[in-house]
């Protein structure tokens, strides 16, 4: 008895034709990132998000604190869960375009959003930059912003290194609500 396809038996439809088949993929579920979808590019590079979050409430600009000069937000597209960002009110794009005053609030805040994701997730450490310029690896090139990544001696598993995603156990609006109660 020889094994039969889908050729010999009339009306069977092959497997990898069938819906939700797995087909080598693995998804991630964002329906957050719609709003960008929808938005389109262009409208998205006349929008700077950093300028337009502090016009909207906290908890829609994902802001955990406002200052004088600058204010922390989540990064809405986070490495870690607790990934903030910390930004100047102003639009500027590169930090030696920014103030001295611009730089000292961003460098205490910078200090406060360490303490306080270390107090809040238990974090063992951190990662704290920004990459300034589209050929840096800036998302927002136009607009300074530094990262305060919070990290875990347990989170560099093999997720993103073969499946090229990253697991966040905890969702933005529950984070920012920790955050910034913490604050």
């Amino acid at each position: 008895m020889t094994d039969a396809t889908t050729d010999d038996i009339p009306g069977l439809v092959a497997e990898s034709d069938l819906p939700g088949v797995p087909d080598g993929f693995q998804r991630l579920w964002t329906p957050h990132r719609m709003a960008y979808i929808q938005a389109g590019a262009d409208a998205m590079r006349a929008a700077c998000p950093f300028c337009a979050a502090p016009h909207k409430s906290d908890e829609d600009g994902l802001i955990v604190h406002r200052g004088r000069t600058a204010f922390v937000l989540l990064n809405l597209f986070p490495y870690n869960s607790g990934h903030l960002l910390v930004c100047p009110y102003r639009h500027v794009a590169t930090y030696d375009e920014a103030t001295a005053e611009e730089v000292e609030e961003i460098g205490i805040l910078t200090q406060h959003a360490m303490r306080v994701l270390r107090d809040v997730s238990r974090c063992d450490g951190f990662n704290i930059g920004m990459n300034q310029g589209r050929v840096a690896g800036a998302g927002v090139d136009e607009h300074l912003h530094q990262h305060v990544v919070p990290r875990w001696e347990t989170d560099a598993n093999f997720f993103p290194i073969i499946a090229r995603t990253k697991a966040l156990p905890q969702l933005l609006g529950d984070v920012r609500r920790a955050v910034a109660d913490a604050w």
